[in-house]
């Protein structure tokens, strides 16, 4: 889910996303390997400083965990202080990480994603990305202690510098993001489908159950998961909202180029509207 799992993720835009400028003209959606290429490596340069910047965290010391009080936790996540469970966490893990590849592979089963399906993978990349990169830079520089930190467990967990990693929660984050991403692709290519709401439903709905387990696991706060929620949710549904065709549903502006038949050559923007 982090950075490791977005370099392998990465490598398929690279490949990818150039040769689905050759077939644009039924796809919502413009990208360039020039552009798109630049973004997808800066991201996963910040997400690598984000990475770096939590090796560089302390963990806490026995003095610093035993004057840990519940009390000093807003009256708000206050309620799940102490909380810690194995199995929560597993949930967590086996809602979270087999999503991330089922989500984007559930686009393929759509004839028209799939006839443009390398454009949607190397998008799907530079949107996880995009949270991936919050993600890091969040919990690289923040310190808040995990809610299982205010009980008794947690094991050698409890020393160690991932234990500050509360703020913000990666796991309903990326979630959020791959779910709410196929959500608006298939929507973006086949507006008004049948079953459309149970589809943003189900979008809705995973990360929910994944933030719901972090909190019983003891992972994360309430706040920590709405903030999460919040991340996945929008990059999810603003990076391809970024790459649309205006065209599509409006006016689009086509720069365009050529040789009249008195041989002058011509330059300039094509408008055009969908009626």
């Amino acid at each position: 889910m982090k950075f490791f799992a977005s370099l392998a993720l990465a490598g398929s835009l690279l490949t990818a996303a150039a040769p689905a400028a050759t077939a644009q003209s039924s796809s919502p959606y413009h990208t360039r390997f020039a552009v798109d290429g630049p973004i997808i490596l800066g991201l996963g340069a910040v997400s690598a400083f984000g990475l770096y910047r939590v090796q560089q965290k302390s963990g806490l010391s026995d003095a610093e965990l035993a004057n840990l009080k519940k009390e000093d936790v807003p009256k708000f996540d206050r309620f799940s202080a102490g909380w810690y469970s194995d199995r929560a966490q597993t949930a967590s893990d086996l809602l979270c990480y087999p999503t991330l590849a089922i989500a984007p592979g559930l686009l393929a089963l759509n004839k028209d994603v799939r006839s443009h399906y390398g454009q949607i993978l190397g998008l799907y990349v530079e949107t996880m990305l995009a949270s991936d990169a919050l993600f890091t830079t969040s919990v690289g520089n923040i310190y808040r202690y995990r809610p299982y930190l205010y009980g008794s467990e947690g094991g050698g967990g409890r020393s160690g510098k991932i234990a500050t990693n509360s703020f913000f929660a990666g796991h309903t984050a990326h979630t959020a993001t791959a779910t709410f991403f196929a959500a608006k692709v298939l929507h973006d290519f086949n507006p008004g489908y049948a079953g459309e709401g149970l589809v943003w439903g189900a979008a809705a709905v995973v990360p929910a159950a994944v933030a719901y387990f972090r909190i019983e696991a003891g992972k994360h706060f309430l706040s920590d998961n709405i903030v999460g929620y919040v991340v996945g949710t929008t990059m999810g549904i603003a990076v391809p909202q970024l790459h649309k065709v205006a065209g599509r549903h409006g006016v689009s502006f086509v720069p365009m180029q050529g040789m009249n038949a008195n041989g002058y050559a011509y330059s300039g923007l094509l408008l055009s509207k969908r009626l």
